[in-house]
């Protein structure tokens, strides 16, 4: 029988795992990346969709006036030809911006504490926890969701025609009617809404505080006209599919 000598396992030199905290970064990618850069910019973003948010309710309020005035107001912003291009890819962009950071935060917090609070209570002093702030991701997933659905079923949907002053022009005022007639669509753009109010009441006020603007004074001022303002968009919203399920336009 012939004795093999074992041979000793010698250790195996890796090379060392690259470290990309070390790697340079440029300045928007630090302060992309710092607690100050997210707080800044989701809460400049969040004002930006907030604000969009408001001025596409007044124009949906316009078929309250008529489908004429409805259509006029749609045709005007489509005579903006590339610029609404343009304009429509910047909101895209905020609104993709915002969410990244806000994903980020998510994640950043379930990593520090991967098991929630079993209840939540004041440290002292006037807290501003409450249901909208501990759900702003999950509303902020329905609304990204809705917003590709809303997209679709209007910006893409059927081209109605219609004359306006003489013009040919898309009529959809006829669109928006014929979908808020189907009680499906009524029933979850309401609940979509009401998504909607709870992120905006946390939202704009944590907004505006991440921004500085606020004082010790001021902020349940703030406070309190950030649910105001919420509920406002949130009903403005809501009242046209109800009116028109309801017969009330048409």
């Amino acid at each position: 029988m012939t004795l093999h000598r074992a041979i000793p396992m010698t250790n195996v030199l890796k090379a060392p795992e690259p470290n990309n905290e070390n790697l340079p970064q440029s300045p928007l990618l630090r302060f992309y990346r710092s607690p100050i850069g997210k707080k800044l910019i989701s809460g400049a973003t969040g004002l930006a969709l907030a604000g969009f948010v408001l001025v596409h309710m007044v124009g949906n309020l316009l078929l309250f006036v008529g489908h004429d005035a409805y259509n006029a107001y749609a045709e005007h912003l489509a005579s903006w030809g590339v610029l609404l291009y343009a304009v429509e890819g910047l909101l895209v962009g905020i609104a993709l911006l915002h969410m990244a950071v806000g994903g980020s935060v998510f994640v950043g917090r379930l990593r520090a504490r991967p098991q929630d609070y079993a209840q939540y209570e004041s440290v002292g002093g006037t807290s501003y926890q409450s249901f909208s702030s501990r759900t702003m991701i999950i509303t902020g997933a329905i609304l990204a969701v809705f917003l590709g659905l809303h997209l679709w079923t209007f910006k893409f949907g059927p081209y109605y025609p219609t004359d306006l002053d003489g013009q040919p022009v898309r009529d959809l005022a006829r669109l928006v009617v014929e979908v808020f007639h189907k009680l499906p669509y009524a029933l979850g753009y309401s609940g979509v809404l009401l998504g909607l109010g709870f992120h905006l009441r946390h939202g704009v006020w944590s907004a505006v505080q991440s921004l500085g603007a606020l004082h010790q004074g001021i902020r349940p001022i703030a406070y309190g006209l950030s649910a105001l303002l919420a509920m406002a968009i949130a009903l403005g919203f809501g009242a046209l599919p109800w009116a028109i399920y309801g017969g009330l336009v048409g």
